[in-house]
């Protein structure tokens, strides 16, 4: 008996944002570049960057997507786990505030006389981007 489905959740500081045991294949934000994993994938644990989660549920025509701020991920053949530093449904990223944000952090780093953590705040710039990327790829494909 084949398995054609696997269970995932993804789960943050605040909690379970989502479980879903009837899931055909996932795209992950891996440190060294997208995951994809179909079920019977091959055990694995690494890291993921910022980025989106791309989604695919079984019988279901649209994808999901849910953004990441980087986290470790737990991969087996037929579940995966991701633990997120923070994870947002891509629908409830709100670009005006993000763009914002953007504008106020590329300020920080441009002036030098700032008492600042320069790589904290390119940190949270590379988080800005990505929540922007998911934004456009949302727009593009017009995912929930």
């Amino acid at each position: 008996m084949t398995i054609h489905t696997m269970h995932l959740d993804i789960v943050s500081i605040e909690g379970l944002l989502f479980s879903n045991k009837n899931i055909k294949f996932v795209v992950l934000p891996g440190e060294l570049g997208e995951l994809g994993i179909y079920p019977s994938h091959s055990p694995l644990i690494t890291c993921i960057k910022p980025g989106f989660i791309r989604i695919k549920i079984n019988k279901q025509i649209k994808e999901k997507c849910i953004f990441v701020s980087g986290g470790i991920i737990d991969i087996q053949p037929y579940s995966i786990i991701v633990l997120a530093d923070a994870a947002i449904r891509g629908s409830d990223l709100v670009e005006e505030k993000i763009k914002k944000e953007k504008i106020l952090l590329e300020n920080i780093l441009s002036d030098k006389k700032s008492n600042v953590d320069y790589s904290i705040v390119q940190s949270k710039l590379a988080i800005i981007i990505a929540q922007l990327k998911t934004i456009q790829y949302l727009r593009f494909k017009k995912y929930n």
